[in-house]
């Protein structure tokens, strides 16, 4: 196991995954330490099997919510407890093995060079990604663009990316919203109109299939709505914004690897 950080953590929030989450735990536990799994009230058994292997190994911190309160909901929760503990940033990442923990020493080593900023992963998709979340992806990323003055986040929904933990709880702290799907994308803007710059790095994304222990709970219709409504809110706070000098500390860079 690495040397724990004092200042980065790795941060799953974990929902009803299935057997895959041990898998994505242990391979992050190989690259990072500490990891922290935040359980948003899963009925699986995960819950237990994570709290196991937490007792073997001292990298592995879990924190169980009785009831499903949804992805950002879980987020703020370990940013909350994060900073309590001292630590600075969080690099969060799915449970249901999308995401490459091989690069999450990179992710980490520019985050430590660039403290003020948030590191997004730019996702590389493979041929077998599902068409319907690309092309959501792209709707996503057009209105994101329109909402920060330019393409400055990469990808609005990819969740593999490293926080700033103050500035993002002082946005998430006095809202209801940014606690299930529509936390990513609102983040990352949020963030932006903030001043905190954004880093672009391209990370591969895998989507396995049922048989391999693929797992997603998000709904089409409800949360589709969600995310409209989230963008309208946006488009709205932009108008507020753009006398005001929306951007004018924050800039944007990506990394090719």
């Amino acid at each position: 196991m690495p040397s724990p950080s004092a200042t980065h953590l790795v941060l799953i929030p974990s929902y009803n995954p299935g057997p895959k989450v041990y898998e994505t735990v242990a391979e992050a536990l190989r690259h990072w330490a500490p990891v922290w799994v935040v359980v948003d009230g899963s009925t699986d058994g995960t819950a237990e099997g994570l709290a196991d292997m937490a007792r073997r190994n001292a990298g592995l911190l879990v924190i169980t919510e009785t009831r499903n309160r949804g992805k950002g909901a879980a987020v703020l929760l370990g940013l909350e407890r994060a900073q309590a503990y001292g630590y600075t940033h969080v690099l969060c990442m799915d449970s249901d093995g999308q995401h490459p923990a091989g690069l999450i020493p990179t992710f980490m080593e520019t985050s430590q060079s660039n403290p003020d900023a948030m590191i997004l992963g730019l996702p590389v998709f493979a041929s077998d990604a599902p068409r319907v979340r690309v092309y959501g992806r792209r709707l996503s990323n057009a209105c994101v663009n329109l909402e920060t003055c330019g393409r400055h986040i990469g990808d609005s929904l990819f969740g593999f990316r490293i926080y700033p933990i103050e500035p993002l709880l002082r946005i998430m702290a006095p809202r209801r919203t940014m606690r299930r799907f529509d936390f990513d994308p609102e983040a990352a803007v949020r963030l932006f109109w903030a001043g905190v710059r954004a880093l672009n790095i391209e990370a591969p994304v895998r989507y396995p299939d049922k048989a391999n222990g693929g797992v997603s709970h998000f709904h089409y219709v409800r949360d589709n709505v969600l995310l409209t409504s989230m963008h309208i809110r946006l488009l709205l706070g932009l108008l507020y914004r753009i006398p005001r000098g929306l951007g004018r500390r924050s800039g944007s860079r990506s990394c090719r690897r």
